[in-house]
């Protein structure tokens, strides 16, 4: 009883987050949704990506490489999963981005899995990640970090692995810093404020970033809203933000990753992660 009570409470939130943030998104002018620079990514295309013999060996290679820099104590276990991270480093590697904009860089779990990806990159260019809080992520007193007991700041964990020339931080909000950007990227990283109106319109933002053939990367989409696990609660922000993407621009449509080829969390393959790409 005690079960089915707590899931029906889940059931009400869930719908009353679907109302109040569809009201919001309604209240927001319509922005320019532009899909001309996005890249068209298949589900085989996708799949073939994260599941490549050669990208296999080279995660392998790099993991025993970023153990070895950084101490086991202190790698992330807060912030985006391990399975996860493993996929943000597959697809910087495997799409050949050499620019990338991580919009949350929270306690720096993505943040460090982006920058290694980046430090192997073939290329003329300097490769280079920006990274976008609204906290001051590296704080020493009132960073994130420090207030979930982890032993290094964003900053230091990307030093050790050799990268710190790659990331410049950002503290600011995600669209302020969207709109006055003057650079471009090929892979766009938007894990920041999951609300609907805040994601339409840094997804809006973000099309006018992107290179030739650039990518878009959802973190915490849950499609129809609906749980991907057990007792958890959605995320209902992003879902209602590219619903009104894709009616805006139906040439713009959202691809789900759904399942990862490795474990991710609750002993699961299952993920939150989704390509925003052109149809």
């Amino acid at each position: 009883m005690t079960h089915l009570k707590a899931a029906l409470a889940d059931l009400i939130n869930r719908r009353r987050s679907i109302r109040d943030q569809s009201q919001q998104l309604k209240e927001i002018a319509r922005l320019p949704i532009e899909a001309d620079a996005l890249r068209c990514v298949t589900r085989r295309e996708l799949s073939d990506r994260l599941d490549s013999a050669q990208t296999h060996g080279d995660w392998s290679q790099t993991e025993t490489d970023l153990l070895a820099g950084c101490p086991i104590e202190d790698l992330i276990t807060d912030g985006v999963n391990p399975g996860d991270r493993r996929a943000l480093w597959y697809l910087v590697k495997s799409f050949g981005a050499r620019s990338v904009l991580e919009v949350g860089t929270n306690v720096g779990a993505s943040t460090f899995h982006l920058a290694a990806a980046l430090k192997s990159s073939v290329g003329d260019d300097k490769p280079r990640l920006v990274t976008v809080d609204i906290e001051d992520v590296n704080h020493e007193e009132t960073g994130v970090w420090k207030s979930r007991n982890l032993l290094s700041s964003p900053e230091e964990m990307i030093r050790k692995i050799g990268t710190r020339e790659l990331v410049t931080f950002v503290h600011d909000t995600s669209l302020r810093y969207l709109e006055g950007c003057s650079e471009t990227f090929d892979l766009v990283f938007l894990d920041g404020d999951h609300t609907a109106t805040n994601v339409y319109q840094e997804v809006s933002l973000s099309l006018k970033l992107l290179n030739r053939d650039g990518i878009i990367l959802l973190h915490d989409y849950f499609p129809r809203n609906r749980p991907l696990w057990k007792g958890n609660f959605p995320r209902v922000g992003p879902y209602l933000a590219l619903s009104r993407v894709r009616k805006e621009n139906p040439r713009i449509t959202v691809l789900p990753f759904n399942e990862l080829p490795w474990p991710t969390k609750l002993g699961t393959k299952k993920t939150t992660l989704a390509l925003v790409t052109r149809r």
